[in-house]
């Protein structure tokens, strides 16, 4: 570079440097002073970059799973399930729900991810000691600390609902506590899928109407994906990943998977999900929650379904049925008279000691982690006393 050359751009790189800061107020962009751009996709017409998608559903539908599938396709370059080539990238996942060691990873090798390739949100580190990281408040450290992954090309928060500082049903709190995100996965250029669930009821209607608090949750995603079981008409089930609304694309079709049980280590096992045929047809055509068949419509069937369902795996304590119960938007009081309607057994683990209930037709099995995955290992021991007993002990009445 010329001397001459050097020091006009000197002169120039001063006059930027003291350039005076413009004006307050709102800056305006003239049409033409703008170039458009296409919308960039991860998976065309379903993941867009730097977009906020959310992925919804009712519990037992597999959403973690689908989404840690999505990261693991990300992380090899895999095929999407319509069989695009995904181009391969770093992933980054938050959870508040699932142990990284021994529920996040083990599904997503399941998957075939490359685990060089995953990074799990650990604590903030605020004056010197650790905390739990919070999505509500901590969003600006983690643009940070992800800037050191060039290569970021998927983000999942699970559930996204952890986002909110606030009230999570009031329009402008939702907003204002997804905000910070959506400029994340802006700045990283990556896809933030959001996860969450079905609110009760709204049975029949578009399952983007079902997604749990506030609309804005589905009005700031530009893509909301839903997932859920589907009655055959033979009796039997499937399951279905549809789209539900898009801003960027088509807003309908889907695929089928299943959620299989495999050992991607020796002595370690997890789900996975397998990714079947294409469907055609909008979301509400697709997809219908298996309380819309029950025997009896509203809220008893509802209860119905979810004790034929979560009794299958076989004895349960009842507080264990009435936490999940209330997860899902289900009144207990709505529980325990459909459980008398079905003949739910109910038997007395002690004087000092809950009640645990399951189905008349069932066996009391001695293989509880098993069949009931949230029982407390002191019940495996009760098993076999439980069998051959009489429905009732001294000690209460029943919950």
């Amino acid at each position: 570079m010329s001397a001459a050359r050097e020091a006009v751009e000197q002169v120039l790189a001063g006059a930027v440097r003291h350039r005076p800061p413009p004006p307050d107020g709102v800056i305006l962009a003239r049409g033409d002073t703008l170039t458009p751009e296409p919308v960039r996709w991860l998976w065309p017409g379903w993941l867009a970059l730097g977009k906020l998608a959310i992925l919804a559903g009712a519990p037992g539908t597999g959403k973690t799973t689908i989404a840690l599938n999505m990261a693991a396709t990300v992380t090899v370059g895999g095929l999407w399930p319509d069989g695009t080539r995904c181009p391969a990238g770093d992933v980054l996942v938050w959870s508040g729900e699932d142990d990284p060691a021994d529920t996040l990873l083990p599904r997503l090798l399941a998957a075939g991810a490359d685990r060089k390739r995953v990074f799990f949100v650990g604590d903030t580190v605020e004056d010197g000691q650790p905390r739990p990281f919070d999505p509500s408040s901590d969003t600006p450290a983690l643009l940070a600390a992800a800037r050191k992954l060039p290569e970021l090309r998927f983000i999942l928060v699970d559930p996204v609902v952890s986002a909110v500082a606030g009230d999570s049903h009031k329009n402008t709190e939702v907003r204002r506590g997804l905000q910070p995100l959506v400029d994340f996965a802006t700045a990283a250029g990556a896809v933030l899928l959001g996860i969450t669930h079905f609110s009760k009821g709204g049975q029949g209607q578009d399952p983007s109407q079902r997604v749990t608090g506030s609309i804005a949750f589905t009005a700031v995603a530009r893509v909301v994906l839903v997932a859920a079981k589907v009655k055959n008409e033979d009796g039997g089930e499937h399951r279905i990943l549809a789209r539900s609304k898009s801003n960027l694309g088509p807003d309908d079709g889907g695929f089928r998977y299943t959620l299989e049980q495999c050992e991607p280590l020796p002595g370690i096992w997890t789900s996975c999900a397998v990714w079947g045929e294409s469907v055609a047809g909008t979301a509400r055509d697709l997809l219908a929650e298996p309380e819309e068949h029950s025997e009896q419509a509203g809220p008893s069937g509802e209860a119905a379904e979810f004790l034929r369902e979560r009794l299958a795996l076989g004895l349960c304590p009842s507080n264990t049925l009435r936490t999940e119960a209330e997860d899902a938007g289900i009144a207990w009081r709505t529980v325990r008279r459909a459980a008398d309607k079905l003949g739910v057994v109910k038997r007395k683990g002690g004087m000092n000691d809950g009640w645990y209930w399951s189905l008349p037709s069932a066996k009391v099995s001695t293989n509880s982690p098993e069949e009931c995955e949230e029982v407390h290992t002191k019940t495996v021991d009760k098993f076999a006393f439980f069998a051959g007993q009489v429905d009732t002990f001294d000690g209460g009445s029943p919950p």
